[in-house]
């Protein structure tokens, strides 16, 4: 391991931060444009941004000058460290701005700082990793600059925060395709051009392109610009940060409802095959294995939920009441939120509609709500928790495990099946024409293994921490498949405000797994790594 690579390759993530950063900087000194120029450094979440532009511009620059030497060193291990390291670091500086925040409401002093800092630790790196899980209470109290912070998260984690790199130093020299690798979700990292900065340029190039087109839409339907742009951001990056306490709900416009279903499909699919399909070849699309799936799976769960709902509406009032909640509603409360919810599912249009955003919005992992899903009939509950491991598409910015590696493991399932009864059979796993090499059938079923196994510490872990077992796997299953919401405690209306910290620095550590997809963390634990 050459650490000095890993030190230049980091400087210039935090130089490409404190560029960004300038942005919602700018959007705090506009909100409070008002006020004298000392007046406003002495807001907290300025002095945070303005803190941490510079000092990210100063170290970041420094880091580079001083291990300049190290841009040429390549090696695999230097790639992978990178991604790890780099995310971390990144999400460290980038929540300073919340934590000054949050201390300036509980106050200075160590009782206050560890509580402010977990949070905002956790809210950036649910950002960051697309997840939306959320400790925010009342977003809508939040100063804009930091509900951008919190979008731009989102956007910039969704196509990768190391991507963005190569894009902007595209002779940044340290093992850019192995970076590529570690960050891009699925098992698949094909290349479009020769020159690893064009395939990059082109999939962030189709990246803006689908945010703006949705951010101009969404105002046509009726928000105001900085909404917009901030749901944008987190749809394609399918992450869920929402400017609104309520989410989608709250704009209660059947425009906004299918123009976010449609665009978070849309963030499910491969960027490759959307750059294929923008520049006319629709068929490699609608021939690819995986994207057919994708669809089937949206198809037959949209209808399923949409039966369900339609026949039997949400569950019963006394059953549903039980479900665990960490501040319980009052029966006044619970009964007006009832009756709200029971009418999402009056007709079949309205069924239709809740359960294509949902289905949607969950397969997706973006995570957004327009109902509380937690009501409804058990047997749609698991249907919603089962999908959160599909995923989206590999090469998308969805979650989970991916839908071609689910279609591997039914694959390799099948054929396991097969041999029992023909000893002899020679099958190789195939997805389309193109046949699977045992490396890749193998690194696709560890992966499951993984991903399964994780699921299973984290849930329980989450038990020492939360007194209701379907809260405690909600929350594993939430955030290593980076949804955010969950089921229970942490359901479509509940937040994870409410958890100790110890359980929140587990989650921390389940969505960065979830989103970096195992390896890549796991490979920086290794000793053997970082011997030279």
């Amino acid at each position: 391991m050459h650490k000095s690579a890993v030190g230049y390759a980091t400087g210039k993530l935090m130089q490409v931060l404190g560029g960004v950063l300038l942005v919602p900087l700018g959007i705090a000194f506009y909100d409070y444009r008002d006020r004298a120029a000392i007046d406003i450094l002495s807001v907290p979440e300025v002095f945070g941004f303005v803190l941490v532009v510079v000092l990210s511009l100063l170290l970041g620059t420094a880091m580079v000058i001083l291990f300049r030497g190290a841009r040429e060193l390549q090696g695999v291990k230097e790639g992978y460290a990178i991604v790890a390291i780099g995310w971390v670091w990144l999400t460290f500086w980038s929540c300073l701005p919340l934590c000054f925040y949050f201390l300036a409401q509980r106050g200075v002093g160590l009782e206050g700082f560890l509580p402010s800092f977990t949070d905002a630790f956790f809210e950036i790196m649910s950002g960051f990793t697309t997840t939306g899980a959320t400790v925010l209470t009342d977003v809508e109290s939040v100063p804009r600059s930091l509900l951008f912070l919190r979008a731009l998260s989102h956007w910039l984690g969704g196509m990768g925060i190391i991507t963005l790199a190569i894009v902007i130093f595209p002779s940044m020299g340290v093992t850019g395709y192995q970076m590529f690798r570690g960050e891009v979700p699925g098992p698949t990292t094909n290349k479009l051009r020769p020159r690893l900065a064009q395939t990059v340029s082109i999939l962030w190039g189709v990246y803006v392109f689908f945010t703006a087109a949705e951010g101009i839409l969404l105002m046509i339907g009726g928000m105001n610009l900085f909404d917009a742009v901030c749901h944008a951001f987190a749809t394609m990056a399918t992450g869920g940060f929402s400017t609104r306490n309520a989410s989608i709900a709250a704009y209660n416009s059947d425009f906004i409802h299918w123009v976010v279903v449609l665009f978070m499909y849309l963030a499910g699919v491969n960027f490759l095959l959307h750059f294929r399909a923008l520049r006319g070849d629709l068929q490699t699309m609608f021939r690819n294995r995986e994207f057919v799936f994708y669809n089937g799976v949206i198809l037959a769960a949209v209808l399923l939920v949409t039966g369900v709902l339609f026949i039997n509406g949400p569950a019963p009032r006394g059953m549903v009441a039980e479900h665990y909640r960490p501040d319980p509603m009052t029966t006044e409360a619970f009964d007006a939120h009832y009756s709200e919810q029971a009418a999402n599912t009056e007709g079949l249009y309205a069924s239709f509609r809740t359960a294509s955003f949902q289905v949607v919005s969950i397969v997706t992992t973006t995570g957004f709500t327009t109902a509380d899903f937690d009501l409804w009939p058990d047997v749609v509950r698991f249907l919603l928790v089962f999908l959160m491991f599909f995923g989206g598409c590999a090469g998308s910015t969805g979650g989970g495990i991916k839908m071609i590696r689910i279609m591997v493991v039914f694959k390799v399932i099948w054929n396991v099946l097969r041999k029992m009864t023909q000893p002899r059979l020679v099958a190789p796993i195939k997805i389309g024409n193109q046949v699977m090499d045992d490396d890749r059938v193998l690194n696709v079923v560890a992966f499951f293994i993984l991903f399964v196994g994780l699921f299973i510490l984290v849930a329980f872990l989450m038990t020492l921490f939360v007194p209701d077992l379907t809260t405690a796997a909600a929350c594993s299953i939430a955030t290593i498949g980076n949804i955010g919401p969950g089921l229970a405690g942490v359901g479509a209306v509940e937040n994870y405000s409410w958890l100790p910290l110890p359980a929140k620095w587990i989650l921390v550590l389940s969505m960065l797994l979830g989103r970096l997809e195992i390896f890549t963390v796991l490979i920086v634990f290794r000793p053997s790594v970082w011997r030279k």
